[in-house]
């Protein structure tokens, strides 16, 4: 049997996207240092842990 890259894991409070479980997540392509970084806009399902939504609007990295 072949070897299987892992999929991430994905933070189950956010949805649209996957949000990598690390220890800091950050809007790729803004000011933040990672290690964690999310590509697109992801809704805000759960409680926003790595406050990817600034204005609280739902919707986080918009």
């Amino acid at each position: 049997m072949g070897t299987r890259e892992e999929e991430p894991e994905c933070d189950p409070n956010y949805s649209g996207g996957c949000v990598p479980i690390a220890s800091d997540v950050d809007c790729a392509g803004g000011s933040g240092n990672g290690p964690g970084y999310v590509d697109g806009v992801v809704r805000v399902v759960g409680t926003d842990i790595y406050d990817l939504d600034r204005d609280n609007d739902g919707y986080g990295c918009d």
